[in-house]
């Protein structure tokens, strides 16, 4: 079955939705590997701190069978239909890589661009797999994190979820 990355957001009732995604992912796909959780500032709109982290699971779902799984599951925890990229939401999961695909499948981009460009992806994301490699970049996630120099600020943050630390 095919690795696959999803970044989870919440700036709305932050833990609340955290937990509930994580909860209503783990009902769907079964265990989760979980990065730690960070605290990143909204970027490209006015709103509160958003908590964010990044999830693994194995599925047999295609591309677009497992969009239409993670869309259902934000509906469900309030995500309005029409809601704009930016602006400020209960729960974001968004498909970072499945597997080495590359390019725009079922109106995915793969790898999800904002894995370079945004720290509150990339960290998570090189604590959970750093030895990985960025499917078009090449480079173990880790690397990339050490090489990272864009001015954003994240900061870990304490979660518990099921009784353990993330």
């Amino acid at each position: 079955m095919p690795q696959v990355y999803l970044g989870l957001g919440s700036n709305i009732e932050r833990e609340r939705y955290i937990v509930a995604g994580l909860d209503a992912l783990t009902q769907r796909f079964g265990e989760l590997q979980v990065s730690p959780v960070y605290s990143s500032e909204a970027i490209g709109f006015e709103g509160q701190p958003f908590l964010n982290l990044v999830v693994g699971l194995r599925t047999d779902l295609s591309i677009g069978e497992l969009a239409g799984q993670l869309r259902h599951i934000e509906f469900e925890h309030g995500r309005p239909v029409a809601a704009s990229r930016f602006s400020s939401r209960q729960l974001d999961i968004d498909i970072l890589t499945y597997d080495n695909v590359i390019g725009m499948v079922d109106g995915v981009e793969l790898p999800r661009g904002e894995i370079l460009e945004n720290a509150f992806v990339l960290r998570p994301l090189a604590d959970l797999a750093g030895e990985e490699v960025h499917p078009e970049a090449g480079r173990a996630y880790a690397e990339l994190w050490e090489a990272y120099d864009r001015p954003q600020r994240i900061e870990r943050v304490a979660f518990e979820w099921r009784g353990r630390q993330l």
